[in-house]
């Protein structure tokens, strides 16, 4: 697999193209991500991103299994083979860009949803009643869903969370091609520390994500050593 930086270039000529790009979703950054493989229609998605900006200049990270190359000119790519050495009780960095969803059947059409953790705790504590004085702040929310969310995936899939903090929550609407229904969907930055249990399940999730929207630019779960 491939880890790659992937920034716009910063030539004149390209900063009109930077400007429009900043103004796109994030279903269409993930077309142009897509346009750095090879074009089959057969294929599905294999990568993982993360938009994350260098002093508000667009910058990408992809996790891939085919090797980006960039045919347009725009692009400056930094890559390197992921080969991640992973030892169980290792400690790790983490940073996380979260869709923090819980599922449920739906009473009438039995069909299980998604639903915003963020949301669903605020409806069940009663956040929206309480006076502004009395409610839990905002921060704490997002905080507990954060923790709520992450702590049992990692469990299941080869680590143990130690330390987390959650900001930045967002909610989104994206718009496809030939889709009337917008795509809404909520984000939230988590980041801390975790040990790991499992080498190879731990492995397997860093290479495959953890939740769901990714094709939207969450859950590629970037660690680093301590």
């Amino acid at each position: 697999m491939y880890f790659s930086r992937i920034r716009l270039r910063t030539d004149t000529d390209t900063r009109k193209l930077a400007q429009q790009f900043c103004q796109q979703s994030s279903y269409s950054e993930h077309q142009q991500l897509w346009r750095l493989f090879d074009a089959n229609p057969e294929a599905k998605r294999d990568f993982l991103f993360r938009r994350n900006d260098n002093d508000g200049w667009p910058q990408f990270y992809l996790l891939s299994n085919r090797q980006p190359v960039d045919r347009s000119g725009v692009w400056q790519i930094d890559q390197h083979d992921y080969r991640p050495k992973l030892q169980t009780g290792q400690q790790l960095a983490f940073s996380l860009r979260a869709n923090p969803v819980v599922t449920r059947k739906n009473a009438r059409s039995g069909k299980r949803q998604r639903h915003d953790l963020v949301m669903d705790i605020k409806t069940k504590t009663g956040w929206r009643e309480q006076s502004p004085a009395k409610r839990p702040h905002q921060a704490a929310i997002w905080q507990q869903a954060g923790e709520q969310w992450l702590a049992p995936r990692l469990e299941r899939t080869g680590a143990r969370l130690d330390s987390i903090t959650a900001e930045h929550y967002q909610q989104h609407k994206e718009s496809k091609r030939n889709q009337k229904a917008a795509i809404s969907y909520s984000s939230l930055d988590l980041s801390g520390t975790l040990t790991i249990t499992d080498p190879e399940s731990f492995l397997t999730l860093l290479t495959q994500g953890i939740g769901p929207a990714k094709g939207l630019g969450c859950g590629l779960l970037l660690v680093r050593r301590i």
